[in-house]
């Protein structure tokens, strides 16, 4: 297991389209055990493969509940931040993913990205969504989801083919965006 680099915009890696996974071997299992200890270690929710600058069809997932502070689901509305105790975790991983019947009826989250650092904004993106998926053993499966778990899937699919979830805000709020990370980053 090992802790791998998290690429961050404007790498332009971040805009490849990611290639199906077609062997299900012991390297695929160590990508997705590296990508779950990089998550966590961020920390975050989610994360794609092409964030450790691995072009595979690949996202890991942990909701981690009782944590308000975890990503993309920013602070508190007050602002402030609040640390917790490490909660049980809920580990999952999505092969080749596919999105089936989104619904008509959208939903408005506070997102933000491992990939785009200490950056949020709010993305409306289908509110329920029918998922396919493969398993670490190439098993295929399929779940309604809701909420943020719904959320959170469609964002790191996005990552799959190149687009983050910046793309989604307007030509102003994104060059803001980007401008407020290019100030973070002087301060750093």
């Amino acid at each position: 297991m090992a802790i791998r680099e998290i690429i961050e915009v404007p790498d332009p890696r971040l805009k490849q389209v990611s290639v199906p996974v077609e062997k299900f071997d012991d390297e695929l299992k160590t990508l997705v055990e590296d990508m779950f200890e990089t998550m966590y270690d961020a920390p975050g929710i989610g994360l794609a493969a092409i964030q450790v600058g691995v072009p595979l069809r690949v996202l890991v997932i942990d909701l981690q509940p009782d944590d308000p502070d975890a990503e993309p689901v920013a602070c508190d509305h007050d602002g402030h931040h609040h640390h917790h105790q490490p909660t049980k975790k809920e580990p999952r991983v999505f092969i080749n993913p596919e999105i089936l019947d989104p619904s008509e009826e959208h939903s408005l989250y506070q997102e933000g990205c491992l990939s785009v650092p200490e950056i949020y904004a709010e993305v409306e993106r289908p509110a329920r969504i029918r998922a396919r998926w493969q398993d670490l053993e190439g098993n295929t499966h399929e779940e309604d989801m809701d909420g943020l778990m719904a959320t959170c899937l469609q964002h790191e699919m996005d990552h799959l083919e190149g687009v983050l979830f910046i793309d989604h805000l307007s030509r102003l709020k994104r060059n803001m965006a980007l401008k407020k990370l290019e100030k973070l980053r002087k301060v750093a």
